[in-house]
């Protein structure tokens, strides 16, 4: 049998921290951090408080998608309903159930954990968690207005599992959350088209540790 093949948890030493620049939401850290050599380099970050995203499948296998423009990048990106963590220790799964509200007045019956990654993890210490969110149907209530002006001009649509699968691969979807989400749940069907194997949505997240 072989390796186990897994990420693990390790912290080199931190001999001073300072923040030149903080924002609304997240920040820049820059960090002096002693090498395995004994030298002394700096590393500088965003910090950011991790997001989540949703990957709601309909029973006709498509996937709900959001447009829209995103302009440190000059596109307009197809995306999955997603949102910051920025209430702290707040459960992911009930800011996912916000988010798919809030930007596709969208609910959901049934809930699993689909993947979780670092976004960048070289400049960033973002984590992702995205769910996958089945039993689909409209909202009840009252509608939640967008007033940000980007998310206000979104477009929503359903596309099917494998028009996504073939986008990511055309090079013609660029979305890391999108080409994460789509592509783990392509993986997933094909190994268990049931979708039962998939972890519970209150699943332990370390890198965003959370009351359940």
């Amino acid at each position: 049998m072989g390796n186990v093949i897994k990420d693990t948890s390790e912290t080199w030493e931190t001999l001073a921290t300072r923040r030149p620049f903080e924002g609304a939401k997240t920040a820049v850290a820059s960090d002096q951090v002693r090498m395995p050599d004994g030298s002394v380099v700096r590393r500088d970050y965003q910090v950011h408080p991790g997001s989540v995203c949703v990957v709601a499948l309909d029973g006709e296998g498509r996937v709900l998608v959001i447009r829209q423009y995103r302009h440190p990048v000059r596109h307009r990106l197809w995306e999955l309903p997603a949102g910051l963590l920025d209430v702290a220790g707040e459960n992911p799964l009930t800011a996912a159930q916000r988010e798919l509200y809030e930007e596709a007045y969208v609910k959901a019956e049934d809930w699993r954990v689909l993947v979780d990654f670092y976004s960048s993890p070289g400049g960033s210490d973002e984590a992702v968690r995205i769910f996958l969110a089945r039993g689909v149907s409209e909202a009840e209530g009252v509608r939640y207005e967008e007033t940000d002006s980007e998310e206000a001009d979104m477009e929503v649509a359903w596309v099917p599992v494998a028009e996504l699968v073939r986008g990511v691969l055309a090079g013609e979807l660029s979305n890391a959350a999108l080409v994460s989400g789509v592509l783990a749940l392509s993986a997933a069907l094909a190994a268990d088209p049931a979708l039962t194997t998939l972890r519970p949505p209150l699943s332990p997240w370390p890198a965003r540790p959370y009351e359940a």
